[in-house]
This record gives structure tokens, C-alpha cells and sequence, in this order.
């Protein structure tokens, strides 16, 4: 179970800073939003995959107090991040097909 967690760290860590990287280098704007809203969702995966890792292998009270704060951190980065990339996927695709045309 506890490689479970750790392959999921390394992963969303790897997927956070693939769209960090893709973030800095476009140059439309509702691409840019998009792409951190991708990224707030990885970012928001790694937290929480920290946070259960950090509860499954309890070494005292204070461990399993802030792993359960790394959860509750991390969720609302994943639901903020997945409100954000619905509300902005729209005016992406619109975006790519406006430059795509020219």
C-alpha cells in the first residue's frame, strides 16, 4: 500500500511540473488558466497522496494531525483545480481554433 502512495507522489509531482513548464512557455491567455488549473489539480494529488502516506505509517499523533491537514489541502486544491479547468477548457478550445484558423 505504501508503494501505491509513493508512486502516485512521484508521478503528480512529475505531471505539476510538466504543466508548470507547458504554463510558462504559451503565450494565450485562457491556455494559461487552463494549464494551472491542470496543475493545481496534480499539485492538489501530491499533497494528498503525502497526507495518506504520512497517515498510513503513523509515527505519533502530530504525523497523523497534519497528514490529515495535507488531505483536507490537498482536496480543496483538487476540487478548485477541476472547478477551474471546467470553467476554462470552453475558452481554450475556443482560443486554439481562433489562432488555429489563422
Amino acid at each position: 500500500m505504501n508503494a501505491i502512495f509513493v508512486f502516485l507522489i512521484i508521478v503528480s509531482f512529475m505531471f505539476y511540473f510538466f504543466y508548470k513548464t507547458k504554463y510558462f512557455r504559451t503565450k494565450f491567455p485562457a491556455e494559461k488558466k487552463w494549464l494551472s488549473a491542470k496543475s493545481s489539480i496534480a499539485l492538489g494529488i501530491f499533497v494528498t497522496s503525502f497526507g495518506f502516506n504520512t497517515i498510513i505509517n503513523p509515527l505519533s499523533t502530530v504525523a497523523i494531525v497534519v497528514g490529515i491537514i495535507m488531505i483536507v489541502v490537498g482536496a480543496g486544491s483538487i476540487w478548485a483545480g477541476v472547478k477551474a479547468y471546467r470553467f476554462y477548457l470552453p475558452f481554450a478550445r475556443e482560443e486554439a481554433e481562433k489562432y488555429a484558423n489563422q
